[in-house]
């Protein structure tokens, strides 16, 4: 079932999220749920806090990364990528580290708004999969881009958190009018309530 996605401005987004166990009631359909409504709104990565629940669940999938460049040339950061598809249960980052480099982000709860976000190029991983096995891995380039970005959503961080005070006063009004439904987007969304002045 394809899942409304939260829309900047609802509260549910600056939450941080609590760690489940593989008790989690409805786990496998509401991960089937959040493949299908990533994939319907053409992301990368899906955070449970993105569909209402303040939970540490995210789901990437990178292979769109993997095809070549404008110029037909590979992406050395997007080495890996082909079929790179994940559940990260109750992730922790245990480790960032190498030189910070720049990335035009975007969000599927953040429409039509790109900006350039720094983040380190390498990271340690601790996580559960979906069958609660766990694992231990460390990434670099645009895999550990896309997961430090779905991990900052556990963490009820936004990428435009990252943004500097200008940027993120030049962007206000786009972000007001993403929280009050005035975009133009083509997969389903839930705009926070607002409130009538009486």
């Amino acid at each position: 079932m394809i899942l409304p996605i939260v829309a900047y401005g609802d509260p549910v987004l600056k939450v941080e999220g609590v760690e489940i166990d593989k008790d989690y009631e409805g786990l496998k359909e509401l991960l089937d749920n959040m493949w299908e409504t990533m994939y319907n709104a053409h992301g990368v990565g899906l955070a449970a806090p993105q569909i209402g629940k303040s939970i540490r669940l995210f789901i990437v999938d990178a292979s769109p990364f993997a095809e070549d460049d404008e110029d037909g040339k590979p992406d050395p950061k997007a080495e890996g990528l082909d079929g790179f598809k994940k559940v990260f249960i109750n992730p922790i980052i245990e480790e960032e580290e190498g030189e910070e480099w720049a990335f035009r982000e975007g969000c599927l709860s953040i429409p039509n708004i790109r900006e350039d976000v720094f983040r380190k190029e390498k990271i340690t991983i601790t996580y559960f999969d979906e069958n609660f096995e766990f694992h231990e891995e460390t990434y670099d380039g645009y895999a550990a881009r896309i997961i430090q970005h779905e991990y900052d959503h556990v963490d009820g961080v936004l990428f435009t958190d990252h943004l500097s005070v200008l940027k993120k006063k030049l962007l206000t009004k786009k972000l007001t009018n993403i929280s009050k439904g005035i975009v133009d987007i083509d997969y389903r969304m839930k705009f926070p309530v607002i409130k009538r002045k009486r």
